[in-house]
């Protein structure tokens, strides 16, 4: 049996694998970060190991702090192997590349040890505090766009004098520390999945600081950063069978690999308080304007897979790579992000938005990742009005193309009747999963063809319903859908 990985084995380790070439005792913390999630690890940790890899950045350690009970094993799995773990590239052809990661020299967790992780926090050399809580770890109201302080999770940390329980109570309190010994404050950098991440993080935070003191939240709106970026890496869960292929092809016994895609990409904002690791060495665009390159993601990686997941899984495929090898998806993917999405974006700096295209094709046909459809259908009224919703507007705006992006919502309202056209059931996911479905079990009951009742939900489409170009193509799509089927639908718009 081979050894676990830790400090003391991974000089041992098989040539194939490439392993940190600096020395980690001269790593020192300058980053404390909440949520050491396989995306962090793919991403942030990982280009900050390559940096080191260069011999620099070696004061910009990570200290990772878990805040919740089940955080328990990443925390426990981490320190066991001393931060190391092994990041596992998976090429579409099938071929592995595995390297040991060093960036992580340290990790807590919150409910055992919160005075550890306030001293880290104030600890001068920390000067990057990062986030990757979720989008549900902001706490936004998703009415009213607010903060939400009734969540039962912040309700603790709201009281006087609290023991910090949550991310946002760590970084309020240490922030009120810093500021009362004189020591500069922190970056707050989100490096969370949702576009203005950096914006919602500022809002949100400073709002709880608010409501903690209202003076500390002025100092902070004048002298904390939230720089915003965007981050990109499909980094799928790790399963017992990665772990074992692992042991199998390198001899690494690691309790908790990470596994991705062989694609990563991170703009940052340029806006720190107090330095910054130099990340542009290593491939992060540093930029002093990121939302060029979020609506790129978000019209085109986002919203190219609305375009695929629902006219896939009713057509009977189950994972996005199927999908994305069948060339009639692929031309009517290609068309919409062409001829919809495209015009609709601003100029995004030194990129090339044709062979961005045709780089997210080649990701979505990654058999290797085994992306599932359903995952993405999953929570489409969150999804379609942020991502699709925004290009039907511009274009209706400004006469352009709308047919394919019409024929997308209209294969999330036949998806959400929740049966295939195998007649199989389909399980819908959506946190607005019984209004929409309602609607949608009246797409068929209008005697004239497909009525506009799944339209008419204002709160997703605004007035949609009531434009009379995109309603007669939403109208035409859903009937032919019915009628013909997913593929039949898109041979004759995509030959037509």
């Amino acid at each position: 049996m081979s050894p676990a990985l830790g400090a003391g084995t991974v000089g041992d380790l098989d040539d194939s694998v490439t392993v940190p070439s600096y020395t980690r005792d001269q790593v020192s913390r300058g980053i404390v970060h909440f949520g050491v999630g396989g995306f962090h690890r793919a991403h942030q940790a990982m280009y900050l190991d390559q940096l080191m890899s260069q011999g620099e950045a070696l004061d910009w350690g990570i200290c990772g702090v878990g805040v919740l009970p089940h955080d328990k094993k990443i925390v426990d799995t981490l320190t066991a192997q001393d931060g190391l773990y092994t990041l596992v590239v998976k090429h579409p052809d099938g071929r592995r590349e595995a390297r040991v990661l060093g960036s992580i020299i340290q990790m807590l967790l919150a409910p055992d040890e919160p005075q550890a992780v306030l001293d880290a926090m104030t600890d001068p050399a920390t000067r990057i505090v990062s986030l990757t809580i979720t989008e549900g770890g902001y706490l936004v109201n998703q009415t009213t766009g607010e903060f939400d302080a009734s969540d039962d999770s912040i309700q603790h940390d709201l009281e006087d004098g609290a023991v910090p329980r949550t991310a946002f109570g760590f970084i309020v309190a240490a922030l009120t520390a810093r500021r009362e010994a004189g020591t500069p404050p922190f970056t707050v950098m989100s490096c969370d999945n949702l576009p203005g991440n950096g914006e919602v993080a500022h809002k949100m935070i400073t709002a709880f600081a608010r409501l903690k003191d209202p003076e500390l939240a002025d100092w902070m709106e004048e002298h904390v950063p939230f720089p915003n970026s965007m981050v990109d890496r499909i980094t799928p869960v790790t399963s017992p069978e990665d772990i074992e292929q692992l042991t199998k092809d390198t001899g690494i016994e690691d309790a908790w690999p990470v596994v991705c895609e062989p694609f990563t990409q991170w703009v940052l904002e340029d806006r720190f308080a107090d330095g910054r690791p130099q990340l542009e060495k290593v491939g992060v665009q540093v930029v002093d304007d990121v939302e060029p390159f979020e609506l790129m993601k978000l019209r085109l990686l986002n919203a190219g897979h609305q375009s695929l997941c629902y006219l896939g899984y009713l057509a009977g495929y189950r994972y996005a790579h199927d999908v994305a090898q069948d060339p009639l998806f692929v031309d009517f993917l290609l068309g919409y992000m062409e001829h919809e999405a495209t015009p609709t974006l601003p100029h995004v700096p030194d990129t090339d938005l044709a062979d961005y295209r045709t780089t997210l094709i080649e990701r979505f046909a990654n058999p290797e990742v085994r992306d599932t459809l359903a995952r993405l259908c999953a929570e489409s009224s969150d999804r379609i009005p942020k991502w699709l919703l925004p290009v039907v507007r511009h274009n209706l705006e400004h006469e352009g193309q709308i047919q394919r992006s019409a024929l997308v919502v209209a294969a999330w309202a036949r998806y959400a009747e929740g049966t295939d056209e195998q007649g199989e059931p389909i399980e819908v996911v959506d946190r607005l999963k019984d209004r929409v479905s309602a609607a949608a079990a009246k797409n068929r009951q209008n005697g004239n063809g497909p009525g506009l009742g799944f339209l008419r939900d204002e709160d997703l489409f605004g007035d949609l319903a009531d434009d009379p170009r995109f309603a007669s193509a939403y109208r035409a799509s859903l009937r032919s859908l019915h009628t013909r089927g997913a593929r039949e639908t898109l041979e004759h718009l995509v030959g037509g």
